[in-house]
C-alpha cells in the first residue's frame, strides 16, 4: 500500500517535471538518490523501533522507483531514431531491462537475505546481530551500493545531455503513434 503510494506520487511528480521540460536522466538521478535516502530509513527503522520510519522510508522506496521509472522510460523514448531501431525497439528493450532486473532482484535479495538471515540468527555474527532484521539489512545495504553505482553510470548521460541540447537533424520529438498498440 504505502509503496504504491509513493510510486504514483513518483509518477504524478515526473510527469509534471518532464511536461514542464527537465532534464529526464537528472529526474532519474533525483529517484535514486530518493532511494537511497528510503533504504537508509528502512534500515534504522528496525534499530529505533519504528514503525513510523519504516513506513515512510517504504513510502520513498516506492516515490523513488516511480520517479525513475518514468523518467527512463522518457529518456528511452526520446532517443533520436537511427536507421531501423527506432522507438519501438528502445521500449521494447527497456521493458526487458525492467522485468529481467525485477525478477533477478527478487531472487538474489531473497537468498541474499535468508542466508545471510539464518547465519545472524545462528549467532555466528555475535548476540547483537541476532535478529530477523539483520538479513533485511544486508539486502538493503546492498541496494544502497547498487544505486550508487547507478548513479555513477547515469552521470555521464547527464553531462552528455547539458552539453548537447540541440535536436538531431531529422529527429521529431515522441508523439502518439510512437506508443506500443
Amino acid at each position: 500500500g504505502v509503496v504504491v503510494l509513493g510510486a504514483l506520487l513518483g509518477f504524478a511528480l515526473a510527469g509534471k517535471r518532464l511536461a514542464e521540460g527537465s532534464d529526464a536522466f537528472r529526474l532519474a538521478a533525483g529517484g535514486i538518490l530518493a532511494g537511497v535516502g528510503a533504504f537508509c530509513m528502512v534500515i534504522f527503522a528496525a534499530p529505533l523501533n519504528s514503525p513510523a520510519l519504516f513506513f515512510s522510508g517504504a513510502g520513498m522506496i516506492g516515490f523513488g522507483g516511480g520517479l525513475f521509472a518514468v523518467a527512463t522510460l522518457t529518456a528511452c523514448m526520446t532517443l533520436p531514431e537511427t536507421g531501423m531501431a527506432g522507438r519501438g525497439l528502445a521500449l521494447g528493450a527497456w521493458g526487458a531491462a525492467q522485468a529481467t532486473a525485477a525478477g533477478l532482484s527478487i531472487a538474489i535479495g531473497g537468498s541474499l537475505r535468508d542466508w545471510t538471515g539464518s547465519i545472524a540468527m545462528s549467532g555466528a555474527w555475535g548476540e547483537g546481530l541476532v535478529s530477523p532484521a539483520t538479513g533485511y539489512s544486508v539486502v538493503y545495504h546492498l541496494e544502497i551500493v547498487l544505486l550508487f553505482v547507478t548513479l555513477v553510470i547515469l552521470g555521464p548521460l547527464v553531462r552528455r545531455r547539458v552539453y548537447h541540447t540541440t535536436r538531431e537533424s531529422g529527429s521529431r520529438p515522441m508523439g502518439l503513434a510512437d506508443f506500443p498498440t
